[in-house]
């Protein structure tokens, strides 16, 4: 007698038509724009008819709901690897090594920075399990920050708003370069001089 399958080879199936799905949405999102991606550009690039792709998502909200996640999934793994490298006791320096991870993460992808932080679609709301990725992102600032003395909620967002407008600046005005990269420490040393650190 064979033995048991150990895995569900339909469901792997699926979930890799899923992967390769979303690597499509995202291929389309780098060469057009996040708000440009549409079904059909996606199904062409995986070999499907647009009706087909309604087999593995329910619309194309539905991918960007998967894409919202994974990219928050992302950055939330890359605020870990920063703080798990150990964060430094000088609050300016801990500030400055959370900002830059984030920065980093944010201006490496444009399409994903765009797809995280701006209203891409008037009728696009992610799902709460793909806004859970960046729920922890800012538990996670939230408590290293906390750790050097930054707890009041103003400050939080003062924290964010900053590090945030520096990416929107380098995305917007200096692509691939460092113009606004370079303002980071001196604009996370203006906040730390105004939160008397």
């Amino acid at each position: 007698m064979l033995g048991s399958p150990t895995h569900d080879r339909v469901a792997e199936r699926r979930k890799a038509a899923r992967r390769e799905i979303i690597d499509a949405a995202w291929e389309v999102a780098h060469q057009k724009g996040i708000a440009a991606v549409t079904l059909k550009d996606v199904a062409d690039r995986v070999g499907m008819r647009p009706p087909s792709l309604y087999s593995h998502f329910a619309s194309k909200n539905a991918i960007y709901d998967a894409m919202f996640g994974q990219a928050w999934q992302g950055c939330l793994d890359a605020l870990r690897a920063a703080a798990d490298r150990g964060l430094p006791d000088d609050p300016r320096v801990a500030m400055t090594v959370m900002g830059r991870a984030y920065f980093e993460y944010a201006v490496a992808d444009e399409a994903r920075n765009q797809l995280m932080n701006a209203r891409i679609s008037a009728d696009f709301q992610p799902s709460p399990e793909a806004y859970a990725p960046s729920l922890a992102v800012w538990e996670l600032s939230r408590t290293h920050l906390a750790m050097i003395g930054v707890t009041a909620e103003a400050d939080l967002d003062l924290y964010s708003a900053v590090v945030g407008g520096l990416v929107d600046a380098q995305l917007a005005n200096d692509p691939g370069g460092e113009r606004y990269a370079r303002q980071l420490e001196r604009a996370i040393g203006m906040l730390a001089d105004h939160f008397g650190f």
